[in-house]
């Protein structure tokens, strides 16, 4: 068994997701969404993984957007993890539908809890609590491992009916605005004009103008930006000053670079 792993990552908890899925299967390679052109000539693994964090209750729009190069292929085993604080929601039942009408069957869906990311609503809480999400995750990793070189069939993941219903229509009702959503995102003194929050955005969505970022108002609400800015220069509404930065203790500010749709380098 070969598998092909895509990811889209914003503060790292995805790329690592993904990096380790990888490790525990064996003869695989990942792949960052946000790097990956008109079409998928290059797939050659049995198994394709496609690993991303949960945005609003659902599937971010550059994974949807990225289903639509995915070969269909009744040979290939399809298995999808959605990262998430907490609540997966109907994430995965909305991947596997959108999956469906391109005639691709998603075989087995995963709900992997990390730390939280969204630091408008005050991020990962206290650093004991957050790494002992991280160890369960990689605990779940390989489960998830075994299933898959079984190519296991099974139902995808999902959250308690009240969650599904209430979450995926306030995903619904965000969908178009999201990209809009960047209009509260601002620069303090601290700034220094480094440029890392537009380089690492897998958007695209930041240009530096008179030495600060602008953004264009395609945002995904990754949050790469202002979680990794070296100076925590970049704000988000009126409270993030307020809040610790937090991106995956395992993976650095180069790997994330490397994923970058503007890098000419691969992730390690």
């Amino acid at each position: 068994m070969s598998a092909d792993i895509y990811f889209y990552s914003g503060t790292g908890n995805s790329l690592w997701a993904a990096r380790r899925l990888a490790e525990e299967l064996g003869d695989s390679a990942v792949h960052p969404i946000a790097k990956t052109g008109k079409g998928l000539t290059d797939i050659s693994g049995t198994v394709i993984g496609l690993v991303f964090p949960v945005h609003i209750w659902g599937v971010p729009r550059r994974v949807l957007q990225f289903i639509d190069l995915l070969p269909v292929d009744p040979s290939k085993y399809y298995f999808a993890v959605a990262v998430n604080g907490g609540q997966v929601a109907a994430t995965l039942v909305q991947l596997k539908k959108a999956m469906a009408k391109r005639g691709i069957t998603l075989s087995a869906g995963y709900d992997l809890v990390t730390p939280s990311n969204y630091i408008p609503w005050g991020g990962p809480g206290p650093e004991e609590k957050w790494k002992a999400k991280i160890s369960r995750a990689d605990e779940k990793i390989k489960r998830i491992t075994v299933e898959v070189s079984q190519r296991k069939v099974s139902a995808v993941e999902k959250g308690p009916l009240w969650q599904n219903i209430l979450f995926s229509g306030l995903y619904k009702m965000s969908f178009s605005h999201v990209a809009e959503m960047d209009k509260s995102f601002h620069t303090d003194e601290k700034c220094n004009s480094c440029g890392v929050c537009e380089k690492i955005c897998p958007a695209e969505n930041i240009d530096m103008t008179g030495g600060r970022p602008v953004w264009k108002h395609r945002c995904e609400q990754c949050l790469a930006c202002i979680q990794w800015c070296p100076r925590e220069a970049i704000q988000y509404g009126k409270k993030t000053h307020l809040y610790k930065r937090y991106h995956h203790p395992d993976v650095t500010l180069s790997q994330m670079l490397a994923c970058a749709p503007g890098s000419g380098k691969q992730p390690e």
